[in-house]
């Protein structure tokens, strides 16, 4: 990789990741490491040994070579607030709350593989003298709750290393590490971070350096024009979010300070729902003239019992289908109860049925670990009779990727079940893991296009009582929204397209765990999403434990050397597949990430997403 000369003492390595150079004579102090390929250029500014590497925060790509240079005697330095993320990264990966009914996405999921060791910590105002400079840090959470900045004073100048703060001017580089809850859990959270990062770089601005490096992105030589340009598109945005967010109708004391602000759209109209349709929980229930029960979703123990005692009473004959919604827990979590309990058929979309009938496979927010059988996949428009209604089933990437919608037309009455997608107040996009595009055609854009086509009489949202339905302006409204919104994140996020800086999965592991045994050959398919408007080639390898390496390579080529790179060309807007295999060797049994190195477009992503491997 290039490297930048700042002063006479200062550098900046410009690979994976930017590192940071502080150079005394033969040695070397590094602010944040990357993939350790840094070891690789410092030869050629004199430098030939590291002293010291000082991290900004926990990720992966920030930290995976950082057990190179500490085997190589460097020290190593982290936050005080994220050392459990370097050295104890055990308990975050054998706990069950880390893998099910994941609500909260703190610390992200982008903690390292393996321990690293840490010698010292450092906090807000922490000083380092080291050779030639001072050193001031500075706590600057936003990207990670406990991200630190670094104001380095040497050669009379001051250069800021400030992490993955900011890209560019007005530019971030993702949204999905912003989510977080304030007054609600992290699920609920959009750009819930963006506050305390704008503080964090008014705090960096307050100190005047002359230049901002950050982790990836440009150097910015008008660091506060910077920031300022950052902290007024991120407003922007969530103006935009916020005026057809659902969440103004769950949580309304969240948004009272834009109530009424002009171009937010008025609520929708409450519907009272018919009389032939009972809500029990997060399910509804259709019931048949014959006393026949359909029933959408089955969330907990509860929506069984409730049939059993409508049954009792009489009010319905028989349970005689399910209908799954969407993959969330509290959708699924207790269809083996009912499954055991009524002979039914199980029907969803494809995108529902392939999470429910393997839920190890993947990793999701709120997903749980009940395993569904599905006895029909259904096919986007595919329709049928049951009683006296026609049904008919679509793909509905609304608040989820992974969502069906089901159109139930009869008794006079044309009711579209959209899972969690909408509210009277909007759409329900406010968790950015769960995988809303933005663009025509997909995400919400196909659903409200959807709604406009059907105009269905009511609309019925599984956490709601009541119905509604949108107006054909409201739609139109909503769509048009949409569309500001991705304009706005092509300028905030430094991607062809925005939905690589809203998407957390658009690199993934299939399965993303599997079990085995020792000296057997697994394959790990890692799925890339080209959202990109042309087709792109992507390569992978798989980097497997340092206890599995048998090759005794240099320290600077250790960590490449799990297994070669396989490639696959990957159509526009298409998800591709590259396939690793890995041959397990004799090791102990246990749990074991595998994280997956990829490069797409010019950019190397070192250890952008992981598999688990259980070994028995």
């Amino acid at each position: 990789g290039a490297v930048t000369r700042l002063s006479d003492h200062l550098a900046v390595h410009h690979g994976a990741i930017q590192v940071g150079i502080v150079i005394d004579g033969e040695r070397a102090l590094l602010i944040d490491a990357g993939d350790a390929s840094v070891l690789d250029v410092l030869g050629g500014l004199g430098v030939r040994t590291v002293d010291r590497v000082l991290f900004t925060h926990h990720h992966r790509d920030q930290a995976c070579g950082a057990y190179l240079l500490a085997e190589r005697g460097a020290r190593i330095t982290v936050p005080a607030a994220e050392r459990d993320w370097f050295e104890k990264v055990e308990g975050y990966w054998e706990s069950p709350k880390s893998r099910w009914h994941i609500y909260s996405f703190h610390p992200h999921s982008m903690v390292l593989a393996e321990p690293v060791r840490v010698d010292d910590t450092v906090a807000d105002g922490t000083v380092i003298e080291w050779g030639p400079a001072r050193i001031l840090v500075l706590s600057t959470p936003g990207h990670t709750d406990g991200s630190v900045s670094y104001i380095v004073e040497a050669d009379g100048g001051k250069v800021c290393f400030s992490g993955d703060a900011i890209y560019d001017a007005g530019q971030v580089w993702d949204i999905h590490s912003l989510q977080k809850g304030t007054r609600t859990t992290d699920y609920h959270g959009f750009l819930g971070a963006r506050e305390e990062l704008v503080a964090s770089l008014r705090k960096i601005a307050g100190r005047s350096p002359r230049m901002l490096v950050p982790s990836h992105g440009r150097i910015m030589t008008d660091p506060a024009a910077a920031i300022d340009e950052l902290a007024r598109r991120l407003d922007e945005v969530y103006d935009r979010y916020v005026a057809i967010s659902a969440l103004r109708y769950y949580f309304p004391d969240m948004f009272r300070e834009s109530e009424g602000r002009p171009g937010h759209m008025a609520f929708a109209a409450e519907k009272t729902p018919p009389a032939f349709l009972r809500h029990i929980g997060t399910s509804w229930v259709i019931i048949s003239e014959s006393g026949g029960a359909f029933v959408m979703d089955c969330g907990s123990q509860r929506v069984v019992d409730e049939l059993l005692k409508l049954i009792e009473k009489g009010e319905i004959g028989s349970v005689e289908a399910l209908w799954v919604t969407h993959y969330h827990d509290d959708h699924v979590d207790a269809i083996p109860a009912f499954q055991k309990t009524f002979d039914a058929p199980c029907f969803t979309d494809r995108s529902v049925a392939d999470v429910i009938r393997q839920p190890l496979a993947w990793r999701l927010p709120c997903i749980s670990p009940s395993a569904a059988r599905v006895d029909r996949v259904t096919k986007d428009g595919e329709s049928w009779e049951w009683r006296e209604f026609r049904l008919t089933a679509y793909h509905f990437p609304g608040q989820t990727l992974y969502h069906a919608g089901l159109l139930v037309e009869g008794r006079d009455v044309r009711m579209l079940f959209v899972g969690d997608s909408f509210t009277r107040a909007g759409i329900d996009d406010y968790c950015a893991p769960n995988r809303n595009w933005l663009g025509e055609g997909v995400g919400f854009d196909r659903c409200i296009a959807l709604v406009e086509k059907l105009a269905p009489t009511h609309i019925f949202n599984c956490h709601v009582e009541s119905a509604f339905a949108f107006t054909p302006e409201q739609c139109r409204f909503m769509r048009s929204k949409l569309a500001e919104r991705e304009k706005l994140l092509a300028r905030l996020l430094p991607w062809d397209r925005p939905n690589y800086g809203l998407d957390a999965s658009w690199v993934r592991c299939f399965p993303y765990e599997q079990r085995s045994r020792p000296e057997v050959e697994v394959e790990i398919r890692v799925i890339v999403t080209n959202h990109s408007a042309a087709a792109q080639t992507a390569a992978a390898r798989a980097v497997t434990p340092r206890a599995w390496r048998a090759e005794k390579e240099g320290a600077a080529r250790a960590h490449a050397a799990a297994a070669s790179w396989r490639s696959a060309r990957i159509e526009s807007r298409r998800e591709g597949e590259i396939a690793l295999r890995i041959r397990v060797p004799r090791t102990a049994p246990g749990r074991y990430v595998i994280p997956v190195d990829l490069r797409l477009a010019g950019r190397h992503l070192p250890q952008i997403t992981e598999a688990i491997l259980v070994i028995e």
